[in-house]
Protein backbone atom coordinates (compact mmCIF):
# COMPACT_ATOMS: atom_id res chain seq x y z
CA UNK A 1 0.00 0.00 0.00
CA UNK A 2 1.39 3.36 -1.05
CA UNK A 3 2.19 6.14 1.38
CA UNK A 4 0.19 9.36 1.18
CA UNK A 5 1.19 11.71 -1.63
CA UNK A 6 0.75 12.39 -5.33
CA UNK A 7 1.36 9.60 -7.82
CA UNK A 8 1.10 9.02 -11.56
CA UNK A 9 -1.12 5.94 -11.59
CA UNK A 10 -3.20 3.82 -13.92
CA UNK A 11 -6.87 3.85 -12.98
CA UNK A 12 -6.91 0.14 -12.15
CA UNK A 13 -3.94 0.55 -9.79
CA UNK A 14 -5.71 3.54 -8.19
CA UNK A 15 -8.73 1.27 -7.67
CA UNK A 16 -6.56 -1.35 -5.97
CA UNK A 17 -4.95 1.30 -3.76
CA UNK A 18 -8.41 2.62 -2.84
CA UNK A 19 -9.43 -0.88 -1.81
CA UNK A 20 -6.37 -1.21 0.42
CA UNK A 21 -6.99 2.19 1.97
CA UNK A 22 -10.63 1.29 2.63
CA UNK A 23 -9.53 -1.81 4.55
CA UNK A 24 -9.96 -4.57 1.96
CA UNK A 25 -8.47 -7.77 3.35
CA UNK A 26 -9.76 -10.38 0.89
CA UNK A 27 -9.65 -10.44 -2.90
CA UNK A 28 -10.59 -13.31 -5.19
CA UNK A 29 -10.67 -13.03 -8.97
CA UNK A 30 -9.88 -14.54 -12.34
CA UNK A 31 -7.69 -12.59 -14.81
CA UNK A 32 -9.51 -10.73 -17.58
CA UNK A 33 -8.73 -7.77 -19.83
CA UNK A 34 -9.01 -4.86 -19.07
CA UNK A 35 -9.28 -5.45 -15.29
CA UNK A 36 -6.30 -7.71 -14.60
CA UNK A 37 -4.10 -4.93 -13.24
CA UNK A 38 -6.35 -4.72 -10.17
CA UNK A 39 -5.68 -8.38 -9.46
CA UNK A 40 -1.97 -8.18 -10.21
CA UNK A 41 -1.47 -5.25 -7.85
CA UNK A 42 -3.49 -6.71 -4.99
CA UNK A 43 -1.77 -10.09 -5.33
CA UNK A 44 1.46 -8.33 -4.32
CA UNK A 45 0.11 -5.79 -1.84
CA UNK A 46 -2.54 -7.67 0.18
CA UNK A 47 -0.09 -10.03 1.90
CA UNK A 48 1.85 -6.97 3.13
CA UNK A 49 -1.20 -5.87 5.17
CA UNK A 50 -2.09 -9.40 6.35
CA UNK A 51 -4.75 -9.69 3.67
CA UNK A 52 -5.57 -12.70 1.50
CA UNK A 53 -5.45 -13.03 -2.28
CA UNK A 54 -6.83 -16.02 -4.20
CA UNK A 55 -6.84 -16.55 -7.96
CA UNK A 56 -9.94 -18.67 -8.58
CA UNK A 57 -10.71 -20.99 -11.47
CA UNK A 58 -13.39 -18.69 -12.91
CA UNK A 59 -15.61 -15.74 -12.10
CA UNK A 60 -18.41 -17.82 -10.57
CA UNK A 61 -15.97 -19.14 -8.00
CA UNK A 62 -14.48 -15.67 -7.52
CA UNK A 63 -17.66 -13.95 -6.35
CA UNK A 64 -18.65 -17.02 -4.31
CA UNK A 65 -15.31 -16.83 -2.53
CA UNK A 66 -15.74 -13.09 -1.94
CA UNK A 67 -19.14 -13.69 -0.35
CA UNK A 68 -17.63 -16.31 1.94
CA UNK A 69 -14.74 -14.01 2.82
CA UNK A 70 -17.13 -11.25 3.77
CA UNK A 71 -19.00 -13.56 6.15
CA UNK A 72 -15.75 -14.22 8.01
CA UNK A 73 -15.64 -10.49 8.80
CA UNK A 74 -13.30 -9.31 6.04
CA UNK A 75 -13.92 -6.46 3.63
CA UNK A 76 -13.92 -8.31 0.31
CA UNK A 77 -13.71 -7.42 -3.39
CA UNK A 78 -13.40 -8.87 -6.87
CA UNK A 79 -12.80 -7.25 -10.28
CA UNK A 80 -13.73 -8.39 -13.75
CA UNK A 81 -15.03 -7.26 -17.14
CA UNK A 82 -18.11 -8.01 -19.24
CA UNK A 83 -17.97 -11.81 -19.77
CA UNK A 84 -16.91 -12.37 -16.15
CA UNK A 85 -19.56 -9.98 -14.87
CA UNK A 86 -22.18 -12.02 -16.73
CA UNK A 87 -20.99 -15.16 -14.95
CA UNK A 88 -21.26 -13.42 -11.58
CA UNK A 89 -24.93 -12.49 -11.86
CA UNK A 90 -26.48 -15.42 -10.00
CA UNK A 91 -24.18 -14.97 -7.03
CA UNK A 92 -24.65 -11.21 -7.18
CA UNK A 93 -28.33 -11.92 -6.50
CA UNK A 94 -27.29 -14.31 -3.73
CA UNK A 95 -25.23 -11.50 -2.15
CA UNK A 96 -28.29 -9.24 -2.29
CA UNK A 97 -30.53 -11.90 -0.72
CA UNK A 98 -28.04 -12.75 2.03
CA UNK A 99 -27.19 -9.07 2.54
CA UNK A 100 -23.48 -9.64 2.09
CA UNK A 101 -21.32 -6.49 1.87
CA UNK A 102 -18.79 -6.79 -0.96
CA UNK A 103 -17.46 -4.76 -3.90
CA UNK A 104 -17.60 -5.93 -7.52
CA UNK A 105 -15.49 -3.89 -9.94
CA UNK A 106 -16.53 -4.13 -13.59
CA UNK A 107 -14.01 -2.52 -15.94
CA UNK A 108 -16.31 -2.57 -18.94
CA UNK A 109 -15.19 -3.37 -22.48
CA UNK A 110 -16.76 -3.52 -25.92
CA UNK A 111 -19.17 -6.46 -26.22
CA UNK A 112 -21.26 -8.53 -26.50
CA UNK A 113 -19.50 -11.86 -25.93
CA UNK A 114 -15.72 -11.62 -26.25
CA UNK A 115 -16.14 -8.45 -28.31
CA UNK A 116 -13.03 -6.27 -28.36
CA UNK A 117 -11.34 -6.95 -25.06
CA UNK A 118 -8.97 -3.97 -25.19
CA UNK A 119 -11.57 -1.36 -26.15
CA UNK A 120 -13.86 0.55 -23.76
CA UNK A 121 -17.63 0.24 -23.65
CA UNK A 122 -20.47 0.96 -21.25
CA UNK A 123 -22.98 -1.65 -22.35
CA UNK A 124 -23.22 -3.23 -18.90
CA UNK A 125 -25.11 -0.41 -17.16
CA UNK A 126 -28.52 -2.06 -17.27
CA UNK A 127 -26.99 -5.46 -16.50
CA UNK A 128 -25.48 -4.02 -13.31
CA UNK A 129 -29.01 -3.11 -12.21
CA UNK A 130 -31.12 -5.94 -13.62
CA UNK A 131 -28.61 -8.73 -14.33
CA UNK A 132 -29.73 -11.07 -11.60
CA UNK A 133 -33.30 -12.36 -11.32
CA UNK A 134 -36.08 -11.27 -9.01
CA UNK A 135 -36.89 -7.95 -7.38
CA UNK A 136 -33.96 -6.12 -5.83
CA UNK A 137 -32.08 -2.84 -5.80
CA UNK A 138 -28.35 -2.32 -6.27
CA UNK A 139 -25.81 0.46 -5.80
CA UNK A 140 -23.48 1.20 -8.74
CA UNK A 141 -20.90 3.99 -9.04
CA UNK A 142 -19.33 5.35 -12.23
CA UNK A 143 -15.86 6.96 -12.06
CA UNK A 144 -14.43 9.07 -14.89
CA UNK A 145 -10.81 9.54 -13.75
CA UNK A 146 -7.99 7.68 -12.07
CA UNK A 147 -8.58 9.82 -8.97
CA UNK A 148 -12.22 8.76 -8.90
CA UNK A 149 -11.17 5.12 -9.32
CA UNK A 150 -9.44 5.58 -5.95
CA UNK A 151 -12.12 7.71 -4.31
CA UNK A 152 -15.11 5.73 -5.56
CA UNK A 153 -13.56 2.42 -4.53
CA UNK A 154 -13.29 3.75 -1.00
CA UNK A 155 -16.91 4.90 -1.17
CA UNK A 156 -18.03 1.57 -2.63
CA UNK A 157 -16.64 -0.22 0.40
CA UNK A 158 -18.28 2.27 2.74
CA UNK A 159 -21.67 1.91 1.04
CA UNK A 160 -21.37 -1.89 1.08
CA UNK A 161 -20.68 -1.89 4.81
CA UNK A 162 -23.27 0.76 5.66
CA UNK A 163 -26.14 -0.83 3.75
CA UNK A 164 -24.99 -4.46 3.98
CA UNK A 165 -25.20 -4.86 0.25
CA UNK A 166 -23.03 -5.67 -2.76
CA UNK A 167 -21.86 -2.51 -4.52
CA UNK A 168 -20.74 -2.34 -8.16
CA UNK A 169 -17.93 -0.03 -9.31
CA UNK A 170 -18.98 0.44 -12.93
CA UNK A 171 -15.77 1.61 -14.59
CA UNK A 172 -14.69 1.20 -18.20
CA UNK A 173 -11.42 0.42 -19.97
CA UNK A 174 -10.86 4.09 -20.81
CA UNK A 175 -10.82 5.00 -17.12
CA UNK A 176 -9.25 1.79 -15.86
CA UNK A 177 -6.22 1.95 -18.12
CA UNK A 178 -5.58 5.69 -18.33
CA UNK A 179 -2.71 7.14 -16.32
CA UNK A 180 -2.91 10.46 -14.53
CA UNK A 181 -2.22 12.17 -11.23
CA UNK A 182 -3.80 10.56 -8.18
CA UNK A 183 -3.68 12.02 -4.70
CA UNK A 184 -3.62 9.39 -1.94
CA UNK A 185 -4.49 10.98 1.42
CA UNK A 186 -2.97 10.02 4.75
CA UNK A 187 -6.33 8.69 5.92
CA UNK A 188 -9.78 8.13 4.41
CA UNK A 189 -13.13 7.91 6.15
CA UNK A 190 -14.16 4.29 6.50
CA UNK A 191 -17.38 2.71 7.70
CA UNK A 192 -17.88 -0.63 9.38
CA UNK A 193 -20.84 -2.98 9.31
CA UNK A 194 -23.38 -2.91 12.14
CA UNK A 195 -22.58 -5.62 14.69
CA UNK A 196 -25.16 -7.54 16.77
CA UNK A 197 -25.53 -7.12 20.50
CA UNK A 198 -24.90 -10.08 22.80
CA UNK A 199 -27.81 -12.50 22.67
CA UNK A 200 -29.27 -10.99 19.48
CA UNK A 201 -30.67 -13.53 17.01
CA UNK A 202 -32.34 -11.47 14.25
CA UNK A 203 -29.68 -10.96 11.56
CA UNK A 204 -32.05 -10.77 8.59
CA UNK A 205 -34.72 -8.39 9.83
CA UNK A 206 -34.83 -5.11 11.71
CA UNK A 207 -37.12 -2.31 12.81
CA UNK A 208 -34.40 0.32 12.35
CA UNK A 209 -35.12 3.30 10.11
CA UNK A 210 -32.34 2.38 7.67
CA UNK A 211 -33.70 -1.20 7.25
CA UNK A 212 -30.18 -2.59 7.80
CA UNK A 213 -29.90 -5.48 10.29
CA UNK A 214 -26.73 -6.25 12.25
CA UNK A 215 -24.28 -8.77 10.77
CA UNK A 216 -22.26 -11.29 12.80
CA UNK A 217 -19.22 -13.24 11.59
CA UNK A 218 -18.93 -16.96 11.18
CA UNK A 219 -17.27 -18.32 14.29
CA UNK A 220 -17.97 -15.45 16.67
CA UNK A 221 -20.45 -17.45 18.76
CA UNK A 222 -23.78 -16.52 17.19
CA UNK A 223 -26.19 -19.14 15.86
CA UNK A 224 -26.00 -18.22 12.19
CA UNK A 225 -28.18 -19.51 9.34
CA UNK A 226 -27.56 -18.15 5.83
CA UNK A 227 -29.61 -19.09 2.78
CA UNK A 228 -30.49 -17.71 -0.62
CA UNK A 229 -34.02 -19.00 -0.14
CA UNK A 230 -36.70 -16.79 1.38
CA UNK A 231 -36.01 -16.65 5.10
CA UNK A 232 -37.23 -15.26 8.40
CA UNK A 233 -35.39 -12.79 10.58
CA UNK A 234 -33.33 -15.52 12.25
CA UNK A 235 -32.29 -16.98 8.88
CA UNK A 236 -34.70 -19.93 8.93
CA UNK A 237 -35.90 -20.89 5.43
CA UNK A 238 -39.54 -20.15 4.65
CA UNK A 239 -40.31 -20.93 1.02
CA UNK A 240 -44.07 -21.27 1.41
CA UNK A 241 -45.25 -18.11 3.16
CA UNK A 242 -46.39 -15.15 1.10
CA UNK A 243 -45.89 -12.90 4.12
CA UNK A 244 -42.25 -13.94 4.54
CA UNK A 245 -41.42 -13.26 0.88
CA UNK A 246 -43.29 -9.97 0.86
CA UNK A 247 -41.70 -8.67 4.05
CA UNK A 248 -38.16 -9.72 3.13
CA UNK A 249 -38.06 -8.43 -0.44
CA UNK A 250 -39.78 -5.16 0.42
CA UNK A 251 -37.17 -4.51 3.09
CA UNK A 252 -34.29 -5.37 0.75
CA UNK A 253 -35.63 -2.88 -1.79
CA UNK A 254 -36.42 -0.24 0.84
CA UNK A 255 -32.89 -0.52 2.23
CA UNK A 256 -31.63 1.16 -0.94
CA UNK A 257 -34.68 3.10 -2.14
CA UNK A 258 -35.48 4.80 1.18
CA UNK A 259 -31.84 5.83 1.58
CA UNK A 260 -31.35 7.08 -1.99
CA UNK A 261 -30.84 10.70 -0.89
CA UNK A 262 -27.78 9.61 1.09
CA UNK A 263 -26.50 7.48 -1.81
CA UNK A 264 -27.14 9.66 -4.89
CA UNK A 265 -24.32 11.80 -6.24
CA UNK A 266 -23.79 13.72 -9.46
CA UNK A 267 -21.86 16.54 -11.11
CA UNK A 268 -23.93 19.36 -12.57
CA UNK A 269 -22.88 22.53 -14.37
CA UNK A 270 -24.78 25.39 -16.05
CA UNK A 271 -28.13 23.61 -16.14
CA UNK A 272 -30.30 26.46 -14.81
CA UNK A 273 -30.37 28.44 -18.07
CA UNK A 274 -29.67 25.56 -20.44
CA UNK A 275 -31.55 25.02 -23.67
CA UNK A 276 -29.74 21.68 -23.89
CA UNK A 277 -28.19 19.53 -21.15
CA UNK A 278 -25.58 16.94 -22.09
CA UNK A 279 -25.79 13.85 -19.85
CA UNK A 280 -22.74 11.60 -19.80
CA UNK A 281 -20.73 9.28 -17.55
CA UNK A 282 -17.52 7.29 -17.51
CA UNK A 283 -14.58 8.08 -19.80
CA UNK A 284 -16.74 9.68 -22.52
CA UNK A 285 -17.97 12.26 -20.00
CA UNK A 286 -14.55 13.94 -20.18
CA UNK A 287 -14.77 15.02 -23.85
CA UNK A 288 -18.51 15.59 -23.35
CA UNK A 289 -17.72 18.13 -20.65
CA UNK A 290 -15.16 19.74 -22.95
CA UNK A 291 -17.75 19.96 -25.72
CA UNK A 292 -20.18 21.69 -23.35
CA UNK A 293 -17.47 24.20 -22.42
CA UNK A 294 -16.80 24.88 -26.11
CA UNK A 295 -20.51 25.32 -26.79
CA UNK A 296 -20.86 27.90 -24.02
CA UNK A 297 -17.78 29.74 -25.27
CA UNK A 298 -19.54 29.94 -28.64
CA UNK A 299 -22.67 31.42 -27.10
CA UNK A 300 -24.86 28.32 -26.71
CA UNK A 301 -26.84 27.77 -23.51
CA UNK A 302 -25.68 24.24 -22.83
CA UNK A 303 -25.35 22.48 -19.47
CA UNK A 304 -23.66 19.33 -18.25
CA UNK A 305 -24.90 16.54 -15.99
CA UNK A 306 -22.88 13.49 -14.93
CA UNK A 307 -24.30 10.81 -12.63
CA UNK A 308 -21.53 9.61 -10.32
CA UNK A 309 -23.93 7.07 -8.85
CA UNK A 310 -25.75 5.27 -11.66
CA UNK A 311 -27.98 3.17 -9.41
CA UNK A 312 -30.13 4.22 -7.72
CA UNK A 313 -30.43 6.62 -10.64
CA UNK A 314 -30.88 10.37 -10.06
CA UNK A 315 -34.36 10.02 -11.54
CA UNK A 316 -35.92 13.00 -9.79
CA UNK A 317 -33.21 15.42 -10.96
CA UNK A 318 -33.19 13.98 -14.47
CA UNK A 319 -36.95 14.36 -14.66
CA UNK A 320 -36.70 18.04 -13.70
CA UNK A 321 -33.96 18.64 -16.26
CA UNK A 322 -36.15 17.03 -18.93
CA UNK A 323 -38.98 19.45 -18.14
CA UNK A 324 -36.77 22.49 -18.64
CA UNK A 325 -34.30 21.48 -21.38
CA UNK A 326 -33.53 19.26 -24.28
CA UNK A 327 -31.32 16.33 -23.27
CA UNK A 328 -28.44 14.77 -25.18
CA UNK A 329 -27.05 11.50 -23.79
CA UNK A 330 -23.42 10.79 -24.76
CA UNK A 331 -22.25 7.25 -23.99
CA UNK A 332 -20.02 4.42 -25.21
CA UNK A 333 -22.98 2.18 -25.97
CA UNK A 334 -26.14 1.90 -28.01
CA UNK A 335 -28.28 1.08 -24.97
CA UNK A 336 -26.18 1.61 -21.82
CA UNK A 337 -28.12 4.24 -19.87
CA UNK A 338 -30.49 5.23 -22.67
CA UNK A 339 -33.66 3.53 -21.40
CA UNK A 340 -33.26 5.02 -17.92
CA UNK A 341 -32.53 8.58 -19.05
CA UNK A 342 -35.29 8.53 -21.66
CA UNK A 343 -37.69 7.16 -19.04
CA UNK A 344 -36.88 10.08 -16.76
CA UNK A 345 -36.77 12.96 -19.24
CA UNK A 346 -39.33 11.84 -21.84
CA UNK A 347 -38.78 11.22 -25.54
CA UNK A 348 -39.90 14.48 -27.16
CA UNK A 349 -36.63 16.37 -26.71
CA UNK A 350 -34.27 13.47 -26.09
CA UNK A 351 -31.25 12.83 -28.32
CA UNK A 352 -28.30 10.44 -28.27
CA UNK A 353 -24.65 10.47 -29.22
CA UNK A 354 -23.66 6.82 -29.07
CA UNK A 355 -20.16 5.59 -29.75
CA UNK A 356 -18.83 2.03 -29.84
CA UNK A 357 -15.33 1.02 -28.64
CA UNK A 358 -13.49 4.36 -28.81
CA UNK A 359 -13.74 7.60 -26.87
CA UNK A 360 -14.74 10.47 -29.22
CA UNK A 361 -13.12 13.88 -29.40
CA UNK A 362 -14.51 17.11 -28.00
CA UNK A 363 -15.19 18.34 -31.55
CA UNK A 364 -17.19 15.24 -32.50
CA UNK A 365 -19.53 15.71 -29.55
CA UNK A 366 -19.67 19.46 -30.18
CA UNK A 367 -20.87 18.81 -33.74
CA UNK A 368 -23.74 16.77 -32.31
CA UNK A 369 -24.59 19.59 -29.88
CA UNK A 370 -24.79 22.04 -32.78
CA UNK A 371 -26.97 19.61 -34.76
CA UNK A 372 -29.44 19.29 -31.86
CA UNK A 373 -29.62 23.07 -31.38
CA UNK A 374 -30.27 23.90 -35.03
Amino acid sequence: MKDSGEYFLEGNIACAEGALKAGCKFYAAYPITPASEVMNHLSKELPKVRGRFVQMEDELASIASVIGGSWTGLKAMTATSGPGFSLMQENLGYAVMTETPCVIVNVQRAGPSTGQATKPGTGDVMQSRFGSHGDYEIIALSPNSAQEMFDFTVRAFNLAEEYRSPVVLLADAGVGQMREKVNIPEEVETKERKRPAEGETEFFDTDSDDHVPPMPDFGDGHELLITGSTHLGDGTRDTASFEAQDQLVRRLVSKIEDNRKSIEDWEERNTDDAELVVVSYGSISRPAKGAVKKARENGHDVGFFRPKVMWPSPEERLSQIGKDSKVLLAELSLRGYRMEVERCVGSDDFFTFDRLNSVPTIDQIYEKIEEVLR
